[in-house]
C-alpha cells in the first residue's frame, strides 16, 4: 500500500496514524499539491491529497473513503469506527467535528497565506476561526462530560474519533498559533499532547 500526501495535511496524517495504529504496512510517498501539482494530478484528477494505492493497484481518494477501506481490510474487530449502532454514530459525529475544525483551519490558513496581506478579508478569516473555536469548545465540553475513554476510545483502544481530533488539534496549533485553542480546550490539548508523544503519531510528525 502507498499513501500519497504530506504530514502537514491533517487529512493525510490521520490516515498515516490510522495505518500505524493498526500495524498495516505502507509506503508514505511525500507529495505537495502546491509544489508537485502535476505528480498529484496523475494520482487524483482533482489535484488533492491524500490518495492511497492498494496492493492490487486500485487507487482511492478522499480521506473518509480511504479510512472506510482500511476498516474493511482489518475487519470489524479491529476497525477504528464501530460497525453499527449508537457507538458508530457517536464516533462518526465526533470525527465530523474534528474534520470540520481541520477544514476551517485550512480555510483560515489559506486566507492569510494565499492572498497578499492587503487583500486578506478579515470578516471571512474571523468567521472561519470562530467556527474552529466553536468546534474545539464543543469537543472540550464533551470531554468534560463523557471523558476520554468514552469519546476517543472503543473497547479501550484509540478509535477514529480520537485519531482525527488529536491530528486536527495539532494541525490548527501549527498553522494558526494566533488562536488560543489550548486555552479554549485544555483537556483536548492534554489529550492531543499525549497522542503526539506516541510513536504512531510522532513517526509522522507535522511538518
Amino acid at each position: 500500500m502507498k499513501l500519497f500526501g504530506s504530514t502537514i495535511s491533517p487529512f493525510a496524517r490521520r490516515i498515516a496514524v490510522s495505518l500505524n495504529v493498526l500495524g498495516l504496512p505502507y509506503e508514505f510517498v511525500r507529495l505537495s499539491t502546491s509544489k508537485q501539482p502535476d505528480e498529484v494530478r496523475k494520482i487524483n484528477p482533482l489535484t488533492r491529497i491524500p490518495a492511497v494505492t492498494l496492493d492490487n493497484g486500485e487507487t482511492i481518494i478522499e480521506s473518509w473513503a480511504i479510512l472506510d477501506e482500511i476498516d474493511q481490510i482489518v475487519g470489524p474487530d479491529q476497525a477504528l469506527i464501530p460497525a453499527s449502532g449508537s457507538a458508530r454514530r457517536q464516533v462518526l459525529q465526533t470525527v465530523s467535528l474534528g474534520v470540520g475544525c481541520a477544514e476551517k483551519s485550512v480555510w483560515a490558513y489559506y486566507e492569510v497565506t494565499k492572498r497578499p496581506e492587503e487583500k486578506v478579508h478579515q470578516p471571512w478569516l474571523q468567521h472561519n476561526e470562530a467556527q474552529v473555536l466553536a468546534g474545539y469548545t464543543n469537543l472540550e465540553d464533551q470531554l468534560k462530560n463523557a471523558g476520554v475513554d468514552s469519546l476517543f476510545r472503543s473497547d479501550s483502544r484509540l478509535n477514529q474519533a480520537g485519531i482525527t481530533c488529536a491530528v486536527s488539534f495539532r494541525f490548527t496549533a501549527f498553522v494558526r498559533p494566533e488562536l488560543d485553542i489550548r486555552g479554549a480546550a485544555p483537556k483536548l490539548a492534554e489529550f492531543s499532547d499525549e497522542c503526539e508523544a506516541m510513536d504512531v503519531f510522532n513517526s509522522v510528525a507535522v511538518g
